[in-house]
């Protein structure tokens, strides 16, 4: 495996026993290989129970895969020198809550190897990054949700790591908070940082990632840039209709993608090839078309898209 790329895996897959008597079988992660190069924001997305947080685990060694490999810089997840080379800030943050946010960050710096006069100044300066300073002396008990999301934000990027993990980061944050949270995954990029962002949240995605991979049931269902996943879809057609109902609609027998009600108007969705067979037919009917233009293709329709393909494709199992 190449030692200069932050994060390669090849056929990662996790599977958990559950039960009294452990009999029952549930795979969380199935043969993910990802690639993920120096200098990107890559963005991990996917519905709960995506697989998301497992991958995740796996490379922060909170869990051992049940087959295939992972690498942090050619680094197995296990090897010391490998952690010390990440920021990690989890789903649901605990930090300990009797101790202030500055004391938090002395002790996350400490253990991180960092110490005397070059980590104080450091701890004013992550301080400063996550709008953290004021707050810097109250007990982390007395922190609100995002207050707790900021300092351990903070605790992540103390000893400039080269490769940061954020998991679900904007989650309990208030709209500035999301566009700080926003600006600062930017700026570690701007210095270097490789960050691995995983989310459900699709603005996010499309404001802040380089490359993109859709999991859903633990599978790697796409994987690229925005652009090339959003262009890479069949053109559909957005038509605004006068003069037929939404029944008579169902019966021309013109494949329809979606289909509401605007009144006394219906805009319907169709591929482009169908939409001049549906225009056609809307005329003879004694229907009237107001508009036709082409549908923007958004990254959420993408993932709405993969998830309904992926459950219509699977076969038995269960996911979590």
């Amino acid at each position: 495996m190449n030692p200069s790329l932050p994060i390669e895996t090849q056929q990662l897959t996790k599977t958990y026993r559950l039960g009294f008597w452990l009999h029952r079988k549930v795979r969380a992660l199935q043969d993910l290989t990802l690639r993920i190069e120096p200098g990107q924001v890559y963005g991990l997305l996917g519905p709960n129970g995506a697989g998301k947080s497992t991958t995740i685990k796996i490379l922060m060694d909170l869990v051992r895969a049940t087959s295939g490999r992972a690498r942090i810089f050619g680094l197995s997840p296990t090897d010391q020198a490998a952690r010390r080379l990440v920021g990690f800030l989890p789903e649901n943050p605990a930090p300990y809550e009797y101790l202030t946010g500055r004391e938090f960050l002395s002790l996350a710096g400490r253990m991180a190897g960092l110490g005397g006069r070059e980590l104080d100044l450091r701890i004013e300066e992550v301080l400063g990054m996550t709008q953290m300073t004021r707050a810097a002396s109250l007990q982390i008990r007395r922190y609100s949700k995002g207050m707790i999301q900021r300092i351990s934000l903070a605790q992540a990027i103390l000893h400039r790591p080269r490769l940061l993990i954020l998991d679900e980061p904007t989650s309990g944050l208030d709209p500035i908070g999301r566009r700080d949270m926003r600006d600062l995954i930017l700026s570690e990029r701007d210095r270097g940082t490789t960050v691995l962002f995983c989310t459900h949240i699709i603005p996010d995605v499309e404001a802040l990632c380089d490359r993109v991979a859709v999991l859903v049931g633990g599978r790697l269902e796409r994987e690229g840039s925005v652009q090339e996943l959003v262009s890479g879809q069949v053109p559909v057609m957005e038509l605004i209709l006068e003069g037929i109902s939404a029944e008579s609609l169902q019966s021309l027998g013109v494949p329809l993608q979606s289909t509401q009600a605007l009144g006394a108007r219906q805009l319907v969705r169709t591929g482009d090839r169908e939409s001049q067979q549906l225009i056609r037919k809307v005329l003879e009917q004694g229907g009237k078309v107001t508009q036709v233009q082409p549908a923007r293709f958004s990254l959420e329709d993408l993932f709405l898209r993969t998830i309904e393909e992926a459950k219509q494709a699977a076969v038995g199992g269960q996911i979590v």
